[in-house]
């Protein structure tokens, strides 16, 4: 199973979109400053998740809430305002 997730940190006011296969790991390294993106906070919280069969699905709405480039879409995926399926 792979999971696309998005992360919350209000010190920094931003979201965070990513897909793993070990989201728990993933939220860990995020928190941690391990990863380039997220390393300026350590408050990044999970405000969304969806499971998926296979990476390519994953990688596919990954892309496809990143390509929006928008908060106000990036908050209505997570309010479920906008289906993923």
């Amino acid at each position: 199973m792979y999971w696309v997730y998005i992360l919350r940190s209000d010190m920094v006011n931003r979201y965070y979109v990513g897909q793993t296969e070990d989201i728990e790991r993933r939220i860990f390294h995020h928190r941690t400053g391990r990863e380039k993106f997220t390393k300026r906070a350590s408050d990044w919280q999970l405000v969304f998740s969806k499971k998926f069969e296979t990476r390519t699905e994953a990688k596919r709405i990954e892309s496809f809430i990143k390509k929006q480039k928008s908060k106000i879409f990036t908050e209505q995926v997570i309010k479920g305002e906008i289906s993923l399926d």
